[in-house]
């Protein structure tokens, strides 16, 4: 088969074709600041600062998917969250915005075009799509879904216990949907930077956290709603859930999500049963046991190992199932990306051929 370019291998996989390999995704924003030389506290508040060690790092390992992204605070912090920015890691929220859910109300709606940190995230999508984005295919993150939104506006152990007692359904679903409208201005804003699609992680949601029928009752139809919306505008959504998303899987893919970000504690057989023909899955490798821990060899292991059953007949994105730590050695890293090369070769009807 003929080779294929980075954009090109992507949007074959995403159209549910067959390219000449397994496209690959690092994931790894955190490797990238570490590596800039900036301090996180700088890095983190700076677009151009974002926006290079992105670039950076896809000049150094090639991969076909450059993931542009600040953590998991930003959206809080433009709703009012307060927000830590650390020595060692991305910004984190501590400070609820809100007491309670008789508040709701009080929350604005923020312009992501001018409100810190996403005017900041939004030129560093801006600046990687414009330097790189004719070669490699960028995502440019919405930070989180709703659900995990939510969770983080009004503070986790209010949140879940809201979903415990009755009495908050109408409430919940009034948060719900505040969040719902933050997240898609600033995943419509992503795009409109020039980048190829957008994502959303909503792990709060997920089975390691939230049961499977909290999970189909309150983040299931803002989810589903979201995606729907996006496609109106003609824009794609990944959707990442970390932990083990097996029970969920199903719920998952009837969001309608162009791709699903998947962690390593899934069950690869039950996610290529469910997704085949209907979504494309980006992962599963595990970030930090494996490809940060581990040798240039484990990451290899892992890696045929996941591509031997999620990508025969196409739909796998291969890369780690979160964010890659830090401290992730790069050799490791080059391991992930030389195993696609290597072992996640096409024959045109799908099989492969290593």
């Amino acid at each position: 088969m003929a080779r294929m370019e980075s954009i090109e291998r992507v949007e074959t996989m995403l159209r549910g074709g067959i390219p000449d390999r397994v496209p690959v995704d690092l994931h790894d924003f955190l490797v990238a600041a570490r590596a800039s030389g900036t301090s996180f506290r700088d890095y983190f508040r700076s677009a151009e600062a974002m926006a290079q060690g992105h670039i950076a790092s896809w000049r150094r390992f090639g991969h076909d998917v450059v993931l542009v992204e600040s953590g998991t605070a930003a959206l809080a912090e433009a709703c009012g969250v307060g927000v830590e920015y650390l020595a060692d890691s991305a910004p984190v929220s501590f400070t609820p915005a809100i007491r309670d859910l008789g508040e709701v109300d009080r929350l604005v709606v923020p312009d992501p075009f001018q409100t810190s940190p996403l005017k900041e995230n939004l030129e560093a999508t801006r600046i990687v799509s414009r330097e790189i984005g004719s070669r490699a295919f960028v995502i440019g993150r919405a930070d989180q879904g709703p659900f995990s939104l939510a969770s983080m506006l009004l503070g986790m152990e209010a949140f879940l216990m809201a979903l415990a007692l009755p009495g908050s359904e109408s409430q919940l679903r009034r948060l719900l949907d505040y969040c719902e409208e933050v997240v898609y201005r600033y995943a419509v804003a992503q795009v409109a930077q020039g980048a190829h699609m957008t994502s959303i992680g909503e792990s709060i949601a997920g089975p390691d956290v939230c049961s499977p029928a909290i999970y189909r009752e309150y983040a299931w139809p803002a989810d589903r709603r979201l995606v729907a919306r996006l496609a109106s505008d003609g824009i794609r959504l990944a959707y990442h859930i970390c932990g083990n998303a097996t029970p969920i899987i199903g719920g998952m893919v009837d969001t309608g999500a162009s791709v699903l970000e998947l962690d390593y504690k899934c069950d690869l057989d039950a996610v290529k049963a469910a997704t085949t023909s209907r979504t494309t899955v980006l992962g599963v490798i595990d970030p930090s046991g494996i490809v940060a821990r581990g040798t240039p060899e484990a990451v290899v292991e892992a890696a045929r190992a996941e591509l031997a059953v999620l990508a025969p007949g196409g739909g796998l994105i291969l890369g780690p199932g979160c964010a890659l730590p830090p401290e992730t050695p790069t050799e490791n890293i080059a391991a992930l990306v030389e195993a696609a090369e290597r072992w996640g070769r096409y024959r045109p009807d799908g099989s492969l051929l290593a």
